[in-house]
């Protein structure tokens, strides 16, 4: 039998395409635990396989550990989505056409474009272009597919992949090797995108360590007009000179000139969401991380409640179908009503591939509640973007005295407009009008120091690197993830550990290309190029001269690398010995129980794991397993069962939780509970067999005095009769 092969990026996207799509119920199979669908349409067959993500990953040709490795090679990754390659190979067997539906940006080209060469053998097919996974527009993508798959995208995606490859393992393998040349091992890693990253973080750090705290002194004055109305006001500049206070003391008692202006300033609704926008929001208002966030938005999209969420864009084209959408939305979101736009206020970015994030109109199902407060921020901030803007009345009072000018400010939202629905805290503070002579009660002055720079959050930080163009929408928050975990910074208020530190400092001394942001920037700009170029010659030409630029630098870094191997190696390694023992005096808990000689230090294992362990290890292997998440913190507090120390758990959103790792003591006590709660039901059943007697004891004696007065009752009824007998009788 043959068909038209549609190959989606996720299992839920082919299923999604398959119930769209069929004219009547596609029929579910699968190849070996991997789903499939068989439907028709408008006459014709089509079956819909799924990939999982990236099936094939770079490789070397030739397995080896020298440097720098350029001869490399699509390889299928292997693991779970080994699988998912073996179905989608098997049903390509039998197609005689094929169709692309991965996700419209240059991943998922990339994803597409290796099934398609890799597994089917063809290096051209149709393309489906959707935003989101709802029935009209699936359907409108199908009719209005194109003809070949997007080459600008994929050679771009391919170029990109080749890049961090060929600069993450060379780059990573010489700064490992390094520290080999010293007698030490640490496994250090740096990337293309990953070097510049850092370096800014670093300099950011710097700034706060170099920074000197400088004393300053603020001045307000308590004021009140004729009508006896008192209001605070500021002098508006900081004071550094202490002396320059005293002519500001002399102002209490005296009178001051007030002129109070008035002004009305519109504002505007903000804009639909970008994805880094949508990241730095849910950061404010839930504290969600961007890799948290990116990964709900990635969820409701799959389940077909909003639109793509890796887009760069702040533009709502109408051919979303606004008033379907809103209509949709009406029917649950009652602020909907407060829509007056025809159409949405507009942002100033865009995306070729995908608009504004925007939510579909479906029903939601059952969400979890992080699922929920990202929706429903979606839905509030799309219905936002169509609403009044809201007025805002601002009023300054000027006092001047002797020379010297104090401000007191107020503010007052006089009509909400889309700020009654989105989450916008905007401070008001009333101020009446004050005109003409008023009298200065009191002078503060108050003494201040001025402040660091602020530390980046896991927000903030991806709108940095937006700014200096390093990185994707889609990348971003995994750079910093992979800079946490290499132990290169730290925190949700982001700090550079000694570890990190060191790494710039030695790459800024002996290789300062590795860090250098416009050389990244520069690369992206010729990849955004590649994706603009008329045919496939051109794009392919213009990826090989793009990787030929980057193989000769490389070639450069590793040279200057190896000729100051010692040098670079001896810092590293103290600097990441350094970062072991802060780590394992932090992650110490106590002395271990065994041996007595060695600690027990609370540790990961490769694949994750936390557990205690001795630190003597070989000498000693004692372990103990741990809770996964949370913190843990020690105390003196001791176990008064088996004597180990207990340990605090703290979770958010619950109370700390005091147990022993102990598992014999754990396990004793989880046994008495056991016996505890036996005991208990066994007392609970006795009762209830107790209080059943006694009920059918009761009801036992209950109609036997029932009876027992049923039977006086007819024995006096019978002696009533006979009496009356006698009666008549005599008579």
């Amino acid at each position: 039998m043959s068909y038209t092969l549609i190959i989606t990026e996720k299992p839920q996207a082919a299923m999604k395409i398959a119930y769209c799509l069929a004219d009547t119920s596609p029929i579910k199979k699968n190849f070996f635990g991997v789903p499939y669908y068989e439907i028709e349409h408008k006459g014709n067959k089509y079956v819909v396989g799924s990939a999982v993500g990236h099936l094939f990953g770079l490789a070397e040709k030739e397995k080896t550990n020298e440097f720098p490795v350029f001869d490399l090679i699509w390889k299928p990754k292997g693991g779970f989505s080994l699988k998912y390659l073996n179905a989608l190979r098997n049903l390509a067997k039998e197609a005689d056409n094929f169709i692309v539906a991965c996700d419209y940006d240059v991943e998922g080209e990339v994803i597409g474009f290796n099934v398609l060469r890799f597994i089917c053998n063809r290096q051209d097919a149709h393309r489906m272009k959707f935003s989101t996974l709802t029935k009209p527009e699936l359907m409108k993508s199908f009719d209005e597919m194109l003809e070949h798959v997007d080459f600008g995208q994929a050679y771009a995606g391919e170029t990109r992949h080749y890049l961090d490859w060929m600069y993450g393992i060379n780059l990573s393998r010489a700064l490992t090797n390094t520290t080999k040349s010293v007698g030490g091992f640490a496994i250090l890693s740096i990337g293309r995108v990953q070097g510049p990253a850092l370096a800014f973080i670093v300099s950011k750090e710097r700034e706060i360590n170099a920074f000197k705290p400088q004393a300053y002194w603020t001045v307000s004055i308590d004021c009140q007009d004729k009508k006896n109305y008192e209001f605070n006001a500021e002098y508006p500049k900081q004071i550094f000179d202490y002396d320059e206070t005293h002519d500001f003391k002399k102002l209490e008692g005296k009178k001051g000139n007030a002129l109070t202006t008035k002004e009305q300033r519109e504002m505007f609704p903000w804009p639909p969401f970008d994805l880094t926008n949508l990241q730095t929001e849910s950061y404010r208002l839930f504290k969600l991380t961007p890799s948290q966030t990116l990964a709900i938005a990635q969820k409701l999209y799959l389940s077909g409640l909003i639109s793509y969420p890796r887009t760069s864009s702040q533009k709502l084209p109408p051919t979303i179908g606004y008033k379907k959408i809103i209509e949709k939305l009406s029917d649950k979101y009652p602020f909907v009503k407060n829509i007056t736009r025809e159409y949405p206020i507009q942002g100033g970015k865009t995306d070729p591939a995908h608009p504004a994030i925007f939510p579909t109109g479906e029903s939601s199902k059952k969400l979890t509640q992080q699922e929920k407060n990202i929706y429903d921020l979606i839905v509030k901030r799309f219905v936002s973007c169509f609403c009044d803007s809201a007025t805002i009345d601002e009023k300054e009072i000027k006092i001047e005295s002797e020379g010297k000018e104090f401000i007191a400010k107020g503010k007052k939202i006089s009509k909400k407009g889309w700020l009654e629905i989105y989450p916008t805290a905007i401070q008001e503070k009333e101020l009446e009008d004050v005109n003409g002579v008023v009298d200065i009660l009191k002078v503060y002055i108050e003494e201040k120091e001025t402040q660091p720079p602020r530390r980046y959050s896991p927000a903030s930080i991806i709108t940095e690197l937006e700014k200096r163009h390093l990185g994707t929408k889609s990348t971003r928050a995994s750079i910093i993830e992979t800079l946490y975990k290499r132990g290169y910074i730290t925190g949700t208020s982001i700090q550079a550990t000694q570890l990190g530190m060191k790494v710039v400092e030695t790459l800024e001394k002996n290789s300062p290309l590795i860090l250098d942001e416009q050389l990244t920037r520069n690369f992206e700009e010729k990849m955004e190029n590649l994706q603009e170029k008329k045919n496939k010659e051109e794009m392919q030409q213009e990826e090989k001269n793009i990787l030929t630029e980057a193989k000769k630098i490389i070639t450069n870094i590793i040279d200057g690398f190896k000729t100051k191997e010692e040098t670079i190696g001896k810092s590293l390694i103290d600097a990441n010995n350094e970062r072991k023992t802060e780590e394992k005096e932090k992650n110490t808990i106590t002395e271990c129980p065994v041996c007595k000689k060695g600690m027990l230090i609370a540790i990961r294992s490769r694949k994750g794991k936390r557990f205690l362990a001795c630190d003597k290890y070989p000498e000693c292997k004692t372990t103990f397993p741990l809770p996964q998440q949370g913190l843990l913190k020690t105390g003196n507090e001791k176990c008064p069962r088996c004597g180990f120390p207990l340990l605090t758990l703290i979770k958010k959103g619950k109370p700390p939780w005091k147990f022993c790792f102990n598992p014999e003591c754990y396990r004793k006590t989880m046994a008495e509970n056991a016996e505890k709660k036996q005991l208990k039901a066994e007392e609970k059943e006795t009762k209830k067999k107790e209080k059943l007697m006694e009920k059918k004891t009761k009801a036992k004696e209950k109609a036997r005095e029932k009876r027992l007065k049923a039977k006086q009752k007819a024995t006096v009824k019978a002696k009533t009769k006979k009496t009356k007998i006698k009666k008549e009788k005599s008579s």
